[in-house]
């Protein structure tokens, strides 16, 4: 095929991602967690419940993720319905910051 040396890439592992200077490559996940809900059945998910809420919004008003919550599928869709609820009531804002 092609005559090209290819001896000069050592700084990329065997799967030919750079390995130390962080460019390309994965991202890093951390270990997944267990539900607060199903570890602890007397918290419930509650669209009243806005300081519990917060905490599954990102800064900028997303609902966060699975994989950053570690709630499993049956209560992160419960928590997606609360929070859609409450910002429906004026309880919590559709957005992260107040806009100036």
């Amino acid at each position: 095929m092609s005559d090209r040396d290819y001896s000069d890439r050592s700084d990329r592992d065997d799967r030919g991602e750079h390995s130390e200077r962080g460019e390309g490559g994965r991202r890093f996940f951390s270990a997944p967690r267990v539900c607060q809900f199903c570890t602890d059945h007397s918290t419930k998910i509650d669209f009243k419940n806005v300081d519990l809420l917060r905490r599954y919004i990102q800064d900028d008003g997303k609902i966060r993720p699975r994989r950053q919550t570690g709630a499993c599928a049956k209560h992160q869709r419960e928590i997606a319905v609360a929070v859609k609820r409450a910002r429906h009531l004026a309880l919590l804002t559709y957005t992260g910051e107040i806009l100036r």
